[in-house]
């Protein structure tokens, strides 16, 4: 799961961030209203936490531009602006969840993964895919009642066809997913995870589109050897 902090103060931005990873939430940071527009324009976030007193403008502002222009990212306010008129207005522009200033980490990341949750469609956190049990918020899976490790990019592989819903997602969208801005990964490295996660959970765990992409598969497991008694 990957969010976007849009926070000018860098003590708290950093502070976030670094808590949200604890809960397998990994983020980018933006100070401003016009950093916040950039990342927007060069990646997809699975929810964004939003200040709203930005040095070249007002949170509100900016979660009005992204709504009119149809961006569905669900978005948390975090602001120390806490009188009720405040979070009407938060509410009025769009926002899918308020949280004020002074706040706990772990509360803060239990709304995050509850807002993506709901967007998914997903009424638990707990995905069952054939042989497989999925914990979106424990970031962990367990084949046939064992668990697997994975790697962290691994993991953001899964994560993102699970969070697709059968949709297809392209090398490049996964690829976004697994790496963010960064440029300069090898233009194979999403087979290669892909290849790793069949290795561990099955090859039906992805399904592959000739010429389009990936999607989440439905036989987890299905070819695997159970384990010995």
């Amino acid at each position: 799961m990957h969010i976007l902090i849009v926070e000018d103060n860098a003590l708290v931005a950093s502070g976030i961030r670094t808590g949200l990873e604890l809960h397998s939430l990994h983020a980018d940071i933006a100070p401003t209203a016009a950093a916040a527009q950039s990342h927007i324009g060069a990646r997809t976030y699975d929810a964004c936490v939003l200040d709203l007193g930005l040095p070249d403008g007002n949170g509100l502002d900016l979660l009005r531009r992204w709504r009119a222009a149809g961006l569905a990212m669900p978005v948390l306010i975090l602001t120390a602006r806490g009188t009720l008129q405040d979070k009407v207005a938060g509410f009025e522009e769009g926002t899918d969840d308020y949280l004020t200033k002074p706040f706990d980490l772990p509360e803060l990341a239990l709304r995050l993964q509850a807002l993506v949750r709901r967007a998914g469609g997903r009424a638990s956190d707990r995905v069952t895919l054939g042989a497989c049990e999925i914990d979106m918020a424990g970031a962990s899976v367990h084949l046939r009642g064992q668990p697997v490790e994975l790697s962290r990019r691994e993991w953001a592989l899964l994560e993102a066809l699970v969070q697709a819903r059968g949709r297809v997602l392209s090398t490049a969208q996964l690829h976004d997913r697994l790496y963010g801005l960064d440029g300069e990964v090898g233009s194979n490295t999403v087979n290669v995870h892909v290849h790793h996660l069949r290795k561990k959970l099955g090859a039906g765990v992805v399904d592959t589109v000739r010429g389009l992409g990936f999607r989440l598969g439905e036989g987890c497991g299905a070819d695997l050897p159970h384990p010995t008694a």
